[in-house]
């Protein structure tokens, strides 16, 4: 039996949690089955897209969340300069003004962790044809 990394641990965590919410989410169904989940994720969140994937479809074997979707979008490092007041997307996690070249920047983007959209099967649907 081969141990899982550290670095997936974290992962492993946020997908527990993400299932738990959307589980108290569809309560709300009745018997739904979640098809597709979307989902930001910040560049400085720590968290890595494909160990989220990998984390989520383990964990959600047997539930409502079973052979869902799990669409991630990666949101930029994205600071607002307190000195010139321009907005950058930076690609490093420097946090220096790509303008001015100021350090005093507000971080306005980069650390989501955000479920936007839950798409579900309602269970109480009628699966006939309309004539």
């Amino acid at each position: 039996m081969q141990l899982l990394e550290t670095s997936d641990m974290h992962e492993l965590t946020i997908a527990r949690s993400l299932i738990e919410i959307i589980e108290q989410e569809c309560l709300t169904y009745g018997q739904a089955k979640v098809i597709k989940i979307e989902f930001r994720l910040g560049k400085l969140s720590g968290i890595m897209p494909d160990s989220l994937r990998f984390a989520f479809e383990v964990m959600s074997t047997g539930g409502i969340t079973e052979g869902a979707s799990l669409l991630i979008e990666e949101v930029p490092l994205r600071i607002k300069c307190n000195r010139c007041r321009k907005v950058s997307t930076l690609d490093a996690p420097f946090l220096i003004c790509p303008y001015c070249k100021e350090t005093d920047v507000e971080m306005i983007g980069g650390r989501e962790l955000e479920i936007r959209g839950i798409e579900i099967e309602d269970g109480n649907q009628d699966n006939q044809e309309n004539p």
